[in-house]
């Protein structure tokens, strides 16, 4: 396998460990900053929540679902053993692209 996101610089994978504590020290960082300017511009801060590795994976995946209508294919992509484990997590996702098919298909009734 090849082209990952995150590798080092001898092309190795980073343990997700590792990229956790750079998206908190950069997240961190920002709402740091962010508090001082927006205490300086006398307004709300607008911070980042915690967020991991795991939110980019199920985020992904999510938009993936959305896009993609074989299911095998998103199973594949991220590495689930059974298809129940996809449709379990992402089933939501499928029932927005279900509830936007039902309307496209309410939009082309005159069709039938």
């Amino acid at each position: 396998m090849s082209g990952f996101i995150f590798c080092n610089k001898d092309g190795i994978i980073h343990k997700p460990s590792v990229i956790n504590h750079a998206i908190k020290r950069i997240y961190e960082a920002y709402n740091a900053e962010e508090i001082i300017k927006a205490k300086r511009e006398s307004r709300r801060p607008v911070l980042i929540l915690h967020f991991s590795c795991h939110h980019i994976r199920h985020t992904f995946c999510t938009r993936f679902c959305e896009n993609e209508t074989n299911l095998k294919v998103l199973q594949s992509i991220m590495g689930h053993a059974n298809i129940e484990t996809t449709m379990d997590i992402y089933a939501e996702a499928t029932d927005t692209k279900k509830m936007e098919a039902i309307k496209a298909l309410e939009k082309n009734s005159d069709i039938f």
